[in-house]
């Protein structure tokens, strides 16, 4: 990517303020990941606040999605399926060419719900999209990885895609690929969300040189970050102060961040079972980490899952403590302004603080559970039983520290 000039920065500054609801997202090849894996990650950020998950049966595939807890049509706006195909999308604000004047739009959701549906592959998704009609009502990157080893992003407007590969090393030196509100492919310098890209690069660069690029890595750091690199404010520095409010723009997490889905894919020729889904939902400094697999079938931890037209009780508390956040949420881009002692403070009872401790301990309960499924097979009762376990769990450490 060419050196971002000051001027064409504070231009972003005032294009960012105009696109509220982003994500910030990554996929990582097996080449980077201690254990060979390929990662991907999405940090939304939307204007539908109320996300679950939801366990489908699609033509071809069984799938777990992230959806709007509102949405009857139950569009994905991330998950992974029964064949190890994961997908996910950022809104692409640059990709769209200033010739098209198509009216469709916003059929991202629709499309990854077709495709956790029928696609086992990076290459079935690009035959997905070469058979549906055109325009598709589309301007996102959708990052993909898949159980032989694929990974990369479908940039994709209208009318054509281009396909980056993290597996490349002239599309991926590093062995990832980071996007957020903008297209490579798209018009230079236009678009969105170029501020939390250097942040997220920046993170990924050290996590990458310390062998870091894990599923704890995204949910316990990336996605909680309170660093914003272009100013050099890390706001993790101002824990010993006194309470304050503090300017919150432009942070990978911000007022708009609505959910985090991390998918650890498999191995080639590793039983697909084994891919793993997290997600915090909601707003991610006040949530958890949940595991979810497909191979598990269709009952979900009641916290993270709800019928339809309902909300799920893990993002309802989420928003609950996102309140007292944002003070002046009330007022006219009174979001972009955080009551940092909630987040962190010298008593460590900030919410970031509290979250952490609880989000490494199921992450090192789940490793002793997974590391067994891959000794011997994937087992759906032991998934089960841990799921009832994890309920309980969160259900207390939100009633003992919050009073939910």
């Amino acid at each position: 990517m060419k050196q971002i000039t000051l001027s064409a920065l504070l231009a972003l500054v005032f294009v960012t303020s105009h696109q509220l609801y982003a994500c910030t997202t990554a996929i990582i090849s097996g080449k980077a990941t201690p254990d060979g894996r390929p990662l991907l990650w999405k940090h939304r950020d939307a204007d539908d606040f109320n996300n679950k998950v939801i366990f489908e049966v699609g033509p071809r595939f069984k799938y777990l999605a992230l959806i709007n807890s509102s949405d009857p049509e139950r569009h994905a706006w991330a998950g992974t399926n029964s064949a190890g195909f994961a997908i996910m999308n950022s809104a692409s604000y640059n990709i769209k060419p200033k010739s098209d004047s198509t009216k469709v739009e916003d059929m991202e959701g629709y499309i990854m719900k077709l495709a956790l549906g029928k696609c086992a592959t990076i290459t079935d998704f690009a035959q997905l999209l070469d058979t549906l009609p055109k325009p598709w009502g589309v301007s996102a990157n959708f990052g993909i990885i898949d159980a032989k080893g694929g990974a990369g992003y479908f940039e994709v407007n209208n009318f054509s895609y281009r396909f980056y590969d993290a597996n490349s090393t002239t599309d991926a030196p590093e062995g990832y690929l980071i996007r957020s509100n903008f297209s490579v492919s798209g018009e230079p310098n236009k678009g969105a969300g170029y501020i939390r890209f250097h942040t997220a690069s920046n993170l990924f660069k050290e996590a990458k040189a310390a062998n870091g690029l894990t599923p704890e890595f995204l949910l316990t750091k990336a996605s909680v970050s309170l660093r914003q690199d272009i100013t050099g404010i890390d706001l993790s520095k101002e824990v010993s102060k006194t309470e304050k409010i503090y300017p919150f723009r432009d942070f990978i997490v911000r007022y708009y961040s609505s959910s985090t889905v991390v998918v650890q894919g498999v191995l080639p020729k590793e039983p697909t079972d084994f891919a793993t889904m997290w997600v915090k939902l909601g707003f991610q400094p006040a949530s958890v980490a949940i595991p979810l697999w497909v191979g598990a079938g269709g009952i979900l931890p009641d916290i993270i899952t709800a019928p339809d037209g309902q909300n799920a009780k893990l993002c309802d508390f989420t928003l609950k403590l996102k309140k007292d956040c944002f003070p002046l949420s009330s007022w006219a881009e009174g979001e972009n302004y955080v009551l940092l002692s909630k987040l962190i403070n010298k008593e460590q009872t900030g919410l970031i603080q509290l979250t952490n401790i609880f989000d490494k301990e199921i992450i090192a309960r789940t490793k002793t559970l997974y590391d067994k499924w891959t000794r011997f097979e994937f087992n759906p009762t032991e998934a089960y039983n841990f799921y009832l376990t994890l309920n309980r769990d969160v259900e207390k450490f939100y009633k003992i520290h919050f009073d939910l």
